[in-house]
């Protein structure tokens, strides 16, 4: 039996797979105080529907997979240790510098955020390696010592170390990590050229300073979820989902928990690219709704796309991590959004969200604000007896009143507040799923839209028309979108190096030595966690720039090594077709220079294929009801059990397909239920 948990702001989504391959869906409410209850409330849901005590099923469990937002919660609310950053003397500004740049240059209005560090916890070390690996200062261990013992004054728990050119020569770094073990017992360390060794020294500070303020943290959550699982009768394997689409050992991940700060939105991506292989490939958007956000993805050409660098918060203002991450661009908008009118008399919806509690106003656990939720609901487009299956009811005169709240100011009646509210989310929605596929060259209206999230169904198929999609699909796992895809990803890292080189000059046997090197490091990780795959894969990749730009970008290498003769001219094909995909040129003529090397190893645990759904069968036969669209026409819908779909029948709407977790409002478009279980709507 396996176990895949996604624990969100509103609802922890939880996937149970059978002996037999079979899946079941769960979801409990999220206790943000204490996540891992929730993990274990949801857990708890399934013992009972298998019949079996909480002991019993975990018993019968051999791994367990967890896609978390703890991390970068952490980072966006400073709730992370109290952490020093230790540099190479007269280098104290890294941080404060940071690598310039504003979102708009001519709106000074925008102050830089403050070091993730601030200055008063920087201290600098006596050393210096020079940019050619030498040593230009030996490292004063005696102000090492004297180091320590600030930070031990001033009640440090976390230590991140950056010195100059580490990733060259880490002789300095590793003594003063040595030192600081010794100094300071049981205080996290982490030195930057073993994490990120990126000559970039700000981006390299700043994935340190994050790595190493995280680490308490990080380590104290994925230490109570694995003893509280263990105590509640699980003793198989913990994985952590990461930012890079794969998974994790929750040990490996408490080391380094900069590869988790993106965890589940990750996931999503991947879920989907499986179920549109099902139903015969294409593009894909991947549109997660949940109770806080909305996210958005896509998978081009079977690959799901990385964006090279993640930031937590607004791009170049933000906090950097400088790792790659799976591209996703979330706005502040899903089933928890709260509407407001301005004192202009302006409608918002979102970004801030209702959350878990109290929620929405009609989950009648004291919210008085309305959300898009308590929208959905005075539309029609929910049952307000069969919502999470019946098992909890929904508060309509609750919805009715919050709603009342915004149509009074607005002069319209709560309906057409609520088909306002719905029509807003719609926009804010679509123009995400804009931004995100334009700029890769893709045009949404020839994409297949997924729609995922319990909240995805109450306007996907509104956002599905405004963007001109013909086919849209809702996986019959869509509900947990996220929680799918970890039960089928791999376990997966990846080793870095930096190493400069010019196509000028090639220098064939330093390149080779460089990939030998890491692959040798990735046989290390497949023979160890990953021992067992079923597949296991490696990839090589550069970044790699024209002589004299600014930046890099990151190619796949055509082959594993540079043998024959013509190996070099394929990997400069290879960048320059990239080159030219990203940023519509080529430049053959010039050199190119490589400074980042690295080999990817992905280890194959199961076959990379959705499982048969079990489904939860309605008792009795759903009555079709009156739903008012967001034009505000009224008109008489269908209501059909997810369920109980015939197979291959194509049915017109106006129609609402419910489920134990969803309901899915659609207009006048045709939908049916497709071989691999799901639904797909036509357009």
């Amino acid at each position: 039996m396996r176990f895949a948990c996604d624990t969100g702001g509103t609802f922890t989504d939880l996937v149970v797979e059978d002996a037999d391959g079979t899946w079941q869906l769960f979801k409990a409410a999220t206790t943000a105080d204490d996540p891992v209850r929730g993990v274990l409330d949801a857990l708890r849901l399934a013992a009972d529907a298998y019949g079996l005590s909480l002991a019993a099923l975990l018993a019968r469990g051999d791994v367990f997979v967890h896609a978390t937002t703890h991390a970068i919660n952490a980072v966006i609310t400073a709730r992370t240790a109290r952490t020093a950053l230790l540099t190479t003397q007269g280098h104290p500004d890294i941080l404060l510098l940071r690598e310039g740049g504003r979102p708009d240059p001519f709106d000074f209005r925008i102050a830089y955020p403050p070091p993730y560090i601030p200055r008063s916890l920087t201290f600098e070390i006596d050393e210096r390696i020079d940019a050619d690996g030498s040593v230009y200062r030996a490292l004063d261990e005696a102000s090492v010592i004297a180091t320590c013992r600030e930070l031990a004054a001033v009640k440090i728990e976390a230590v991140a170390v950056c010195l100059l050119w580490s990733v060259l020569n880490p002789v300095h770094e590793l003594r003063v990590g040595e030192l600081l073990a010794r100094h300071l017992p049981g205080v996290p360390v982490t030195l930057s050229h073993l994490l990120s060794p990126t000559p970039r020294e700000f981006r390299r500070a700043s994935a340190t300073a994050i790595d190493a303020s995280l680490k308490p943290l990080m380590g104290a959550y994925l230490g109570s979820l694995t003893e509280r699982l263990g105590q509640a009768g699980f003793a198989g394997r913990v994985l952590v989902v990461t930012s890079q689409g794969g998974v994790m050992d929750a040990a490996e991940v408490a080391a380094a928990p900069i590869h988790v700060v993106n965890s589940g939105p990750s996931m999503a991506p991947v879920a989907g690219r499986a179920y549109v292989e099902l139903e015969g490939g294409g593009d894909v958007v991947v549109a997660d709704t949940g109770g806080t956000t909305f996210d958005v993805s896509v998978v081009r050409d079977g690959r799901i796309p990385l964006a090279r660098e993640l930031w937590i918060g607004a791009p170049i203002i933000g906090h950097l991590t400088g790792f790659p991450s799976v591209d996703v661009r979330s706005v502040g908008a899903g089933g928890g959004s709260l509407a407001r009118v301005d004192d202009g008399g302006v409608l918002h919806v979102g970004p801030d969200s209702a959350g878990a509690k109290p929620g929405p106003a009609c989950y009648g656990r004291g919210g008085t604000v309305a959300t898009l939720t308590d929208a959905a609901l005075l539309l029609g487009y929910l049952d307000p007896a069969f919502f999470l299956g019946g098992t909890m009811k929904l508060d309509v005169e609750a919805a009715q009143r919050a709603m009342h709240a915004i149509a009074a100011p607005l002069g319209v009646t709560s309906d057409e507040a609520a088909a306002a509210i719905v029509e807003l989310a719609t926009e804010t929605m679509t123009q995400a799923i804009v931004d995100i596929t334009v700029k890769q060259g893709i045009d949404p209206a020839d994409a297949i839209l997924i729609g995922g999230g319990g909240a995805a169904g109450l306007n996907i198929v509104f956002i599905a028309r405004r963007l001109g999609c013909k086919r849209l699909i809702i996986p019959g796992t869509g509900a947990t979108l996220s929680a799918a895809g970890a039960l089928i990803s791999d376990l997966s890292a990846d080793r870095r190096a930096t190493r400069h080189m010019s196509t000028s000059h090639f220098d064939r046997d330093g390149a080779n030595a460089v990939l030998e090197r890491l692959e040798d490091e990735c046989r290390v990780f497949a023979e160890g966690p990953g021992q067992g795959a079923i597949a296991t894969t490696y990839s090589y990749s550069v970044e790699a720039r024209y002589a004299d730009q600014a930046w890099e970008i990151e190619v796949t290498l055509p082959g594993a090594r540079f043998t024959a003769d013509g190996d070099v001219a394929a990997f400069r094909r290879a960048f320059d077709a990239e080159h030219e995909r990203l940023y519509a040129f080529a430049d053959p003529a010039s050199a190119i220079e490589i400074v980042g090397w690295r080999v990817g190893v992905a280890c194959r645990l199961r076959e990379p294929k959705p499982g048969t759904l079990r489904e939860r069968v309605r008792g009795g036969a759903p009555r079709d009801r009156t739903i008012r669209l967001p034009d505000n026409r009224v008109v008489m819908a269908k209501v059909c059990a997810f369920e109980s779909l015939p197979v291959g029948v194509l049915q017109n709407g106006p129609a609402v397909v419910e489920s134990a977790f969803t309901s899915v409002a659609i207009d006048e478009a045709r939908f049916r239920r497709s071989e691999a279980g799901s639904l797909v709507i036509e357009l």
